[in-house]
């Protein structure tokens, strides 16, 4: 029997490396046709899609979905038309060219109270999908926005068209800064998902960061070494946060773009570049 036991994991990973190696030659050799036109295999769909529901529902098991307030599902709808419209579609309302282009399709959300509990709703708003597109919403919507949200989605199944096209879909508007003084302590670890989540990786290679290997702006390696932060300001963390959050005003014409990045996030994320980068 131990012969026996041992000859299978053997087999087992000799099979596991000889797969490595064949997809290894395979993405080298450039054979994998990574372009939006030509889908996943549906086998590789379903094997994607099954991991993420087991994923969901064994990481959202321990959250308990309080009891929606007055006026939940109003604001839920309304920031619904805001927000996920655009990938997601509506009642009558197709999803934006963005959403319909997109693979793996983010596909309507009518049925997605039939398909998930509220609390996996909840974990899937706020933290996000990896590789699908969809994004970490707990770090542009507050706690009880994400809970509106679920609870619209609870009432979609049962809404009509007409229904859906009474929602106002409001105007972007920057979120309300916290009162003075109830900005919490930075959190380094929170600063980096923060840099993730406001997409600084796409433009900028930061230490301990995932990303592409871009060079659209500056390297972050270093750069609590240097002396200023963008020419202009000496380098402190309350400079940095002050670069993060209103870069035309500290250097006007520049190509850092304006992100909307609330008080808590930037100064999490400086804490982060300040140490991760001496």
């Amino acid at each position: 029997m131990r012969r026996l036991i041992a000859t299978a994991a053997v087999t087992l990973c000799l099979a596991g490396l000889a797969g490595m190696l064949a997809a290894t030659v395979v993405l080298q050799a450039g054979w994998y046709d990574a372009s939006a036109v030509r889908p996943h295999f549906q086998f590789v769909h379903t094997l994607i899609e099954r991991g993420m529901q087991q994923s969901v529902r064994f990481h959202a098991r321990g959250i308990v979905a309080p009891k929606a307030p007055a006026g939940a599902l109003a604001r839920g709808g309304a920031l619904f038309r805001q927000h996920c419209e655009q990938c997601h579609g509506g009642p009558g309302k197709a999803m934006g060219v963005i959403g319909l282009s997109m693979q793996p399709v983010p596909g309507p959300l009518v049925d997605a109270a039939r398909r998930w509990k509220a609390r996996e709703m909840y974990w899937i708003t706020a933290n996000g999908i990896k590789m699908s597109g969809m994004p970490a919403w707990r770090f542009h919507l507050d706690e009880q926005e994400i809970w509106d949200v679920v609870a619209f989605l609870g009432a979609l199944p049962a809404m009509t068209a007409a229904d859906y096209a009474l929602i106002e879909k409001p105007a972007a508007a920057p979120r309300p800064e916290p009162a003075t003084g109830t900005v919490a302590a930075p959190d380094r670890a929170r600063g980096r998902l923060a840099l993730t989540q406001f997409a600084c990786q796409s433009c900028h290679h930061i230490p301990g960061v995932t990303g592409p290997l871009t060079f659209v702006g500056p390297n972050l390696e270093g750069l609590a070494q240097r002396s200023f932060i963008a020419g202009k300001l000496p380098t402190s963390e309350e400079n940095l946060v002050k670069w993060i959050r209103a870069p035309q005003q500290v250097k006007p014409g520049t190509v850092m773009p304006q992100l909307g990045v609330p008080e808590r996030d930037a100064r999490d994320m400086a804490a982060y570049l300040l140490q991760a980068t001496q």
